[in-house]
Order: structure tokens, then C-alpha cells, then sequence
């Protein structure tokens, strides 16, 4: 991995966020055209375009878009015992935090008689992505899955790609893992067609009705997708190919760090692995175990070019103080403290999707059974967007309720600006019930 010394260097975050290791910006914008032409195409021709679009990308011919209950059955039956076992063991502890994760409505009375209540409510219809495209990803299912359910979602279709080894059907795994979850509406569409259909629908004799909100992780495209269809669904967030950042000290254990930035780098070769540390003799042992551990890797190719590419890299710093800084600049989809006191360094992290503490808390686990979510910002969007979790699958409403005297008592306050905003007709509207009050018209 290239080296980026920072050492002796006072750059403001906008700066940092510039010379960062990170994709360009023309890796994610190389992907606008075709997927705004993928996006049309779906829209203007429904399950036709689908097709053809498996056919091109998938090396697929399918009949039948919809996966069968009885494929889904036969996976279930099929997966293998140690499998189902570590896919429960997720959903439970990933059911447990999101059910912790649901919020309480809130109310309060503003004045004697002004009424506010914030009331969380579940949005109906959502429509659920899992890739498949260099792995599989029953986990996926898991973290999308359970927080819809555990919000309340009505209706939930899942998307992910048919794979041609299983005759156009996704892959097995895949679909045990939505059998364990219950999930019956599954389709075998992938990247940015299959969220082009969730946000238009499908008419005809396959129809598919449109979601209210989209979530799940994916490549490129998908996330591409997402930004375009913003104005057509909700979305969780752009979780883009995968990235793994690791704030370490002199501390740290070389071959711990050097194993966790292998483990995101083997997903793709655009995944971005990065290194913080303001110990040059760290930065050495770490680059010496990595090579040691790429050399054996079974996606060594893969890996290599994720390491090698302009989104990996190791940072220098002057001290952990600047590693904070780098790190909150970055804003990395997953981050791993691993210093003396990774507690009291997290408390300072301002930006990041998933915060893991210590040499015991390695990203993977947060992939499987921590127990937390793995759909999560990339990209840098951790400084504004948060992680897949309940409260994506639903949304607040407020409820405003005034007695006859509580609207008495504010009418003034109201018309007063309502006038200055040259809206008088909103004044009127307050008036017309105050002065009836007045001559006795309400009590």
C-alpha cells in the first residue's frame, strides 16, 4: 500500500478530506449514464427490459423473474447445518439490537392546552437488496431483514441477482437465509435494475408492486441507482464497496491490523483498506504481515488491487490527536480503534458508520454475529448519513393538537407574523376562529 506521510503537515478537514487515500470522484460518476439508461429502460419497459438485462449482465435466460416458494423450501432444506446455526445466532443478536433501536413517541404540552406528539410509525412497503455479484451474502439478508421487521414493515420484497450456476435462480445460501427470516416475496433481478423495478413496479403478468423505501449495500451501480431514484423512493444511504479504516497506535498488534484491512480488501478490488497511525515502526510490522498474508490468500488478485489502488493506503500522523482528525476527515464506513485506550479515543470520533474497540471487536464480526448492522455509509457519506438500523424503515409524524384557548392565547403571535410575511390569508385563518370565539360562537 502506498504511503501517505502527514507528519509535520496542519491541513483543515476540508484539505484532509482531499488528499486522503479514497476513490475518485469520476469512479462513481463513470457509472451515471448507464444506470440512468438501465433506469429508464426498466421504467418505459417493465419485465422485458429485466430480461434482457439478466441475459447481458447475468448470463441468464429467465422464465420467471419471481423466485418460487418451493426454491426457497428446497434451499432451506438443503443449507447446511453449521450455516443455519451461525445465520440464527446473527438474526438473534441482530433482532435484539434492533429491537433496542426502536424509538418511544415523544409528546409534550407546549402551553396549557398545545399539544405536540412526535409519532414514529413504520413505513409500509419496502423493497430490500442483497448483491451476490464475487460473494455470497446471507448475511445481507439478515441485516436488512430483521430491523424492517423489527420496525413494523407491512409488506417487504427482496431483490438479489440470478446466478447462472443455479439456472437463473439467486443463490441458494441466499435464499435460505430469507426462508429462515420468513421473507415470501423474493425476486431474481440484481444491480441497478432490480432497484429500478422495486422503485417503479412491475406491471403485467409479473407485477410487482412499487416500495415506499430502498435499502441494502452493493456495488457501484447500485449505489448510483439509488442517487437517481432518490426522487422516486426513500433510501438508506449510498452503501457503496466496502472500506475498513484502522486507528492504531504502538499498541496495536501488527498482525491483527494487518488481518482486519485483508478481510475488507478480499470483497473488491475497488474496496479501500487504510491504515492510521502515528507509529512509523507499526506502519512496517503491519505492511510486513500483510504481504506475508496476501501471499496465501485465496483472492490474493483481488486483494492486491484493492491494497494497491488509490483508495488503500497507510496515513502517518504526529500523533493520535492527528489520527483523530485524519479519521474524522475520512469518515470510513467502518473504523477500528485499536490503541491503549480505544474507549476514550472513540469518544472523540465524530464520523464513522461502525466504530469497533480494541483487538478483540474486528470488522468481520460486525459483518456476522456482532449483533450490529453491516449495511453502512461509504464513501465518506459517514458525515452526514448513519447505518442501516429500525428507524431507516420508518419515519416520524407530528401531531398538533390546540384547545379553543390555547389558540386564543398565540393567535396575536401568529398573525403578527404572518402579516410581515405578506401572507395574510394564514392570519385569516386564525382570526376566523378567535373572533368567533370572542363573540361566543365557541367555547
Amino acid at each position: 500500500m502506498r504511503v501517505l506521510d502527514l507528519r509535520g503537515r496542519h491541513l483543515s478537514p476540508a484539505q484532509l478530506r482531499s488528499v486522503v487515500p479514497r476513490q475518485t470522484g469520476e469512479f462513481l460518476a463513470s457509472a451515471e449514464d448507464s444506470v440512468a439508461s438501465i433506469l429508464a429502460d426498466v421504467r418505459e419497459r417493465g419485465a422485458d427490459a429485466l430480461r434482457e438485462l439478466s441475459a447481458r449482465f447475468d448470463g441468464v435466460t429467465q422464465e420467471s423473474l419471481r423466485v418460487p416458494e418451493s426454491a426457497v423450501e428446497e434451499a432451506l432444506g438443503a443449507l447446511d447445518p453449521a450455516v443455519r446455526r451461525g445465520l440464527e445466532v446473527a438474526i438473534e443478536r441482530t433482532r435484539a439490537f434492533a429491537a433496542a433501536q426502536r424509538p418511544e413517541d415523544a409528546s409534550i404540552e407546549v402551553a396549557p392546552g398545545a399539544r405536540l406528539t412526535h409519532r414514529w410509525t413504520p413505513v409500509r412497503r419496502v423493497g430490500l437488496y442483497v448483491p451476490g455479484g464475487l460473494a455470497v451474502y446471507p448475511s445481507s439478508v439478515v441485516m436488512n431483514v430483521v430491523p424492517a421487521q423489527a420496525a413494523g414493515v407491512e409488506s417487504v420484497v427482496l431483490c438479489t441477482p440470478p446466478q447462472q450456476e443455479f439456472g437463473g435462480l439467486p443463490h441458494p445460501t441466499t435464499l435460505a437465509a430469507a426462508g429462515l427470516l420468513g421473507v415470501q416475496e423474493i425476486w431474481a433481478i440484481g444491480g441497478a435494475q432490480a432497484l429500478g423495478a422495486m422503485a417503479y413496479g412491475i406491471d403485467g403478468e409479473e407485477s410487482m408492486e412499487p416500495v415506499d423505501t430502498i435499502t441494502g449495500p452493493g456495488n457501484i451501480f447500485v449505489a448510483m441507482a439509488k442517487r437517481q431514484l432518490r426522487a422516486v423512493v426513500g433510501v438508506d444511504g449510498e452503501a457503496g464497496t466496502t472500506e475498513i479504516a484502522v486507528l492504531a497506535d504502538a499498541h496495536a498488534d501488527p498482525d491483527f491490523v494487518a488481518a482486519d484491512l485483508l478481510s475488507q480488501a478480499e470483497h473488491d478490488p475497488n474496496a479501500g483498506s487504510l491504515l492510521v497511525t502515528d507509529s512509523p515502526a507499526l506502519a512496517e510490522a503491519v505492511s510486513r504481515d500483510l504481504a506475508r498474508r496476501v501471499s496465501r490468500t485465496k483472492h490474493r488478485d483481488r486483494v492486491l488491487e484493492a491494497l494497491g489502488g488509490p483508495q488503500s493506503g497507510v496515513v502517518l500522523t504526529d500523533s493520535l490527536d492527528h489520527g483523530i482528525d485524519v479519521v474524522n476527515a475520512y469518515a470510513p464506513e467502518h473504523l477500528e480503534i485499536q490503541t491503549a485506550d480505544p474507549g476514550t479515543v472513540a469518544g472523540r470520533i465524530r464520523n464513522a458508520g461502525a466504530i469497533f474497540l480494541g483487538p478483540y471487536s474486528p470488522v468481520p464480526l460486525g459483518d456476522y454475529a456482532a449483533g450490529s448492522n453491516h449495511v453502512l455509509p461509504t464513501g465518506g457519506s459517514a458525515r452526514h448519513s448513519s447505518g442501516l438500523c429500525t428507524t431507516s424503515f420508518m419515519k416520524a409524524v407530528q401531531i398538533i393538537e390546540y384547545s379553543s384557548d390555547a389558540l386564543a392565547a398565540v393567535g396575536e403571535n401568529v398573525t403578527a407574523v404572518a402579516d410581515a410575511e405578506d401572507l395574510p390569508a394564514h392570519g385569516e385563518a386564525i382570526t376566523a376562529r378567535t373572533d368567533r370565539r370572542s363573540t361566543g360562537g365557541v367555547s
